[in-house]
């Protein structure tokens, strides 16, 4: 699989898959990231999840202070992509 033009490493996401609780991804990304690396994912996840429940951009800007190229890429993404947001979200509702 490519990410990008290039092959991905499958070993990172092999050790994301080793993480047992919510604690041990946070330690894991805090060393992973940059503190703008980490806000950057948690603010597109955070457009994703307001899109994902019918929010309008004007509204999501305004709560989440996200640009609206921003959102405008995670809309992108969440109607034309892998489908792994939608995925992610029906866990997260079963729970």
């Amino acid at each position: 699989m490519k990410i990008g033009k290039k092959e991905k490493s499958g070993q990172l996401y092999r050790a994301i898959l080793q993480l047992q609780d919510e604690q041990e991804c946070y330690q894991f990304f805090q060393d992973l990231c940059t503190v703008a690396e980490l806000r950057s994912m948690e603010q597109r996840f955070e457009v994703a999840s307001l899109l994902d429940d019918g929010m309008i951009y004007n509204d999501i800007l305004e709560r989440t202070g996200a640009s609206s190229a921003t959102i405008s890429r995670v809309n992108r993404s969440l109607n034309y992509g892998t489908g792994a947001y939608s995925q992610v979200f029906a866990r997260l509702k079963d729970k």
